[in-house]
């Protein structure tokens, strides 16, 4: 842009400059030449006008017109009656000048119009194409919804109908169990049967975890100290394991608004399934971004083997699990607790290159009144 705006007015004066010359030193006597060179000077002038607009084609045309009346004046001695066309070529010039610089700047003005409803039109379909992922994604939590109203009223019965009794046979148990010395086959079945129950009461909480509403008291949040927390809490585990435990720092420090507690939870469910899917000699990743400007987007990526198609289709199905021990509601939990933040979970995966979770929640906005 500097460069042009150098080189344009030289490339005019040089312009002007050569013509004038070619006036002054062509001799009189060869007026069919100078009838040429008077016609050279609305080169400049157009240029001037094409470039610059309404101004610098009726500046333009004016040096012309002071660079050239001399010779009319001085050369021709001033005969006006003869060379009154040469006069009138002056006028003409300013005239041409003016037009064509005006026609110039209307039609720069009607682009830079288009350029601009053109950019309005972009950022229209970029907004309209943000909404129409976001009410698919609403479709989809409505859908889950109606089906969570349902296992909210399984919720409650099996709140009543299942722990009292578990906790009634695991207290039993532990009462026979000191009957039976360490070793006695019987003190065995009884340990087991009290891990059973332990298990089984576990299901049960997560089921309620599920299932009921989760009120959240969201307050401003650093997402990077939450990740560094639990980056903390499972440290050894990924030591034991051999597996390499990355946390990238964000460009810039991220503030949405969550439930510090239930955001820990959720995360540490997703540490922990990498950390399992991963090999020793292994690594899981956590990075944090800002995706289109309102978004965090935090990334959990695994180097294990990844998921097939089919697999990766039901992992947030409740109950479903490929771990021995597992009870298929963690993945469902760690989405509701997402969601009920306003924020979406997506899982990524191919066999054979490791599996990426991608969390994006709404950030803060500067004044602390909300999320964006």
């Amino acid at each position: 842009m500097e460069k042009s705006s150098i080189v344009r007015p030289l490339i005019l004066i040089s312009f002007i400059i050569g013509i004038s010359l070619l006036h002054y030193l062509t001799p009189l006597h060869l007026p069919y030449l100078h009838a040429i060179f008077q016609r050279f000077y609305y080169l400049p002038i157009i240029l001037a006008a094409l470039w610059y607009g309404f101004r610098g084609g009726l500046l333009c045309s004016l040096i012309v017109s002071v660079a050239y009346a001399p010779h009319l004046l001085f050369q021709w001695g001033g005969c006006l009656t003869m060379e009154m066309e040469k006069y009138l070529e002056i006028l003409l010039y300013n005239t041409v000048g003016g037009v064509t610089g005006l026609l110039s700047q209307r039609e720069r003005e009607r682009t830079v119009e288009l350029q601009r409803t053109a950019r309005g039109l972009e950022e229209s379909y970029q907004k309209l194409q943000y909404q129409s992922e976001r009410i698919i994604v609403i479709e989809e939590q409505l859908r889950r919804a109606e089906k969570l109203s349902t296992l909210g009223e399984m919720a409650a019965v099996l709140a009543h109908e299942i722990r009292n009794p578990l906790g009634s046979i695991r207290g039993t148990a532990e009462i026979l169990k000191d009957d039976y010395n360490p070793g006695d086959p019987k003190h065995e079945f009884i340990e087991i049967q009290i891990k059973e129950t332990e298990r089984l009461n576990r299901v049960v909480e997560d089921f309620l975890h599920m299932a009921r509403p989760q009120p959240a008291d969201l307050r401003p949040c650093p997402v990077q100290d939450e990740l560094e927390t639990i980056v903390t809490l499972v440290a050894n585990d990924a030591r034991d394991r051999q597996i390499k435990l990355v946390l990238q720092p964000p460009p810039f420090p991220v503030i949405i608004r969550a439930d510090g507690e239930k955001l820990r939870q959720a995360f540490l469910n997703i540490i922990i399934n990498a950390l399992q899917a991963t090999p020793p000699g292994g690594s899981v990743k956590i990075s944090t971004t800002v995706y289109q400007a309102a978004l965090c987007e935090i990334r959990f990526r695994d180097s294990g083997p990844g998921i097939d198609a089919e697999t990766l289709g039901r992992i947030f199905q409740p109950f479903f699990t490929t771990k021995p021990a597992g009870t298929g509601l963690g993945l469902a939990i760690t989405r509701k607790i997402i969601e009920s933040h306003g924020g979406t979970m997506m899982v990524e995966s191919e066999p054979g290159h490791g599996t990426t979770v991608t969390v994006r929640l709404p950030m803060q906005d500067e004044a602390g009144g909300g999320a964006l």
